[in-house]
């Protein structure tokens, strides 16, 4: 390849090695193929341990983003023409150089399709059609345009067991592919009113598995190419171990993850989002709390087994109908939820609480989402002390913001 063309490639190749810089969390290999006449030389690089290693005419080398464009930049000059691939999560850049042109453009990730896709009797249901899910309950893949959609996203469907190793939704798993899909689709607007603020850092409060995280990791990075980096808190060993092989295994190296207490973490960095999905009882309330004490932009909660205020409270007008066990227990889960979100109000956030899933699904279907647009305000802080008054209770959330505060 001629001097010009060589040029103006090390040009492009400046721009990789940027990117890189800014963006090795993400990066997934180097392909290039060289061409003289007929003949075509193949090389392939990927990421190991801050490097790359790569692979060319039988010999494996590992190298930094420099000096490997180098190495292949100094290699062009002994062919009549290359064709390169940068590949990101999400993106790949196409540069192609010969003796008379060099250029470069982003090309589409082409979606993973099986060769059964088109067999509904494996492990595929129509949309619309019902399918029994062994747990008494009905599925069906809906008619509508997944946020995760089948193809693109196979390896993260695999991975954490929603899909088949040959393509296919698991019959069993329907329901729980639906319930991730709507959870991204409930906090997409959210995303976009985040997007300014450089890398969005996700704490997942009682990870578990990470599943949701692992989707909302994928949705942002490959689909709305955000820059994101995803945090996860478990005190299981287990669990934590687990959600580490699963990174490694997609290549998810924008995430970490500590065995610990949620009262415990300290971060080293702002935090944009919170998550907690079914943290036991007062354990949504400490994620809470977290988010507020490091003053995270939003805050998305989904509960479950409320207990704490079912012994505490009592409201004399409602004794006809406390009185009635179950009826109490229930008016204790509204109030729970009532007032996370009025304390979250009074901590100057913008609170919706909506259903997340059908109650025929589950009776703990209520997520609490919220994004924070001002400083407290003290009237709702008066009107929620109050309430605790009226209602005698001593909230676990009241009470961790207060243990906090006097750290300070």
């Amino acid at each position: 390849m001629n001097k010009q063309s060589i040029a103006k490639l090390k040009l492009f190749f400046m721009g990789l090695e940027n990117k890189y810089s800014e963006n090795n969390s993400i990066f997934k290999e180097i392909s290039v193929v060289f061409k003289t006449g007929l003949k075509t030389f193949k090389g392939r690089g990927f990421y190991e341990n801050g490097n790359i290693k790569y692979n060319f005419n039988g010999v494996t080398k590992t190298e930094s983003i420099t000096n490997l464009l180098h190495s292949i930049a100094e290699d062009a000059e002994s062919y009549e023409a290359l064709e390169l691939i940068y590949s990101e999560r999400g993106t790949n850049i196409l540069i192609t150089a010969d003796n008379k042109n060099v250029s470069m453009k982003n090309i589409e990730v082409q979606e993973v399709t099986s060769s059964k896709s088109n067999d509904k009797s494996v492990g595929q249901c129509d949309p619309g059609h019902n399918d029994y899910n062994g747990d008494g309950k009905t599925s069906t893949l809906l008619n509508r345009n997944y946020f995760i959609k089948v193809g693109k996203a196979d390896n993260l469907l695999k991975e954490i067991n929603i899909m088949t190793k040959d393509g296919k939704i698991k019959n069993d798993k329907i329901r729980k592919y639906n319930q991730i899909d709507h959870y991204v689709e409930l906090l997409d607007g959210i995303f976009d009113k985040l997007e300014t603020r450089g890398t969005l850092t996700i704490l997942d409060c009682g990870c578990g598995k990470s599943y949701l995280s692992f989707v909302l990791n994928y949705y942002l990075t490959e689909v709305k190419k955000f820059k994101c980096h995803f945090i996860g808190i478990d005190y299981s060993e287990s669990v934590i171990k687990s959600s580490r092989k699963m990174a490694e295994n997609l290549g998810y190296r924008n995430m970490e993850f500590h065995a610990m207490d949620i009262k415990d973490y300290i971060p080293n960095r702002d935090i944009n989002i919170v998550l907690s999905l079914h943290a036991c009882d007062t354990a949504t309330d400490m994620a809470l709390a977290l988010g507020i004490r490091v003053e995270s932009d939003v805050i998305i909660a989904v509960p479950c087994c409320h207990r704490e205020l079912l012994n505490q409270y009592s409201y004399e007008p409602f004794s006809p109908v406390l009185k009635h066990g179950i009826l109490k227990a229930r008016i204790a889960d509204a109030l729970t939820d009532g007032m996370r979100a009025a304390m979250l109000e009074a901590k100057g956030y913008d609170v919706s609480v909506l259903e997340y899933i059908s109650p025929l699904e589950t009776p703990k279907n209520l997520m609490i989402r919220a994004m924070k647009t001002k400083d407290e305000n003290p009237k709702a802080m008066e009107k929620y002390l109050g309430l605790m008054q009226s209602l005698n209770v001593y909230p676990a959330l009241y009470k961790f913001l207060n243990e906090w505060e006097s750290l300070k």
